[in-house]
């Protein structure tokens, strides 16, 4: 099946010149009119609300405030500022997923310390289920600590 293909041409003798493309001179009085147009607009716009749940919504930040309130036995800092809490994910319909590790695998609560972050994240408002997900990779050093943690044990 040897089918030649043509390609068919036109052939014209002038094309007609674009149209030039027209700049108006501004004057300061219609700059400023459209500013102030800009501004009133921008100044007019509500926030958004920030949505319950999700990241950086009301439930997922008052799951950080009860995490907050479980401190590790061993040293006097709780465990969000120790920096075990690796993320809490919170869905639409209120699952929350805290992923965490602990300070090590031989730690004394490591059987008991994540049914208790999962019983502290059940009783906060807005939480239908709540998921405990223990990881130990990336490991816990103290590099993970805040600030606020380091100055409470003195390492600042």
């Amino acid at each position: 099946m040897n089918e030649e293909r043509k390609i068919e041409v036109d052939e014209v003798d002038a094309v007609p010149k674009p149209p030039r493309a027209r700049v108006e001179v501004e004057t300061p009085s219609k700059t400023f009119e459209r500013k102030r147009d800009y501004l009133a607009g921008f100044l007019a716009e509500k926030p958004a609300e920030p949505a319950a749940h999700g990241a950086g919504g009301d439930v997922q930040a008052a799951i950080v405030e009860t995490l907050k309130t479980i401190y590790d036995p061993e040293i006097p800092v709780d465990i969000y500022e120790l920096g075990l809490i690796y993320d809490v994910a919170v869905s639409e319909d209120g699952d929350a997923v805290v992923t965490m590790t602990l300070t090590t695998p031989h730690c004394p609560v490591a059987e008991s310390m994540p049914g208790e972050v999962e019983l502290r994240v059940l009783s906060v408002p807005g939480v239908r289920d709540a998921e405990v997900k223990l990881v130990w990779d990336p490991p816990w050093d103290p590099s993970k600590m805040s600030d606020e943690a380091r100055l409470e044990l003195g390492m600042l």
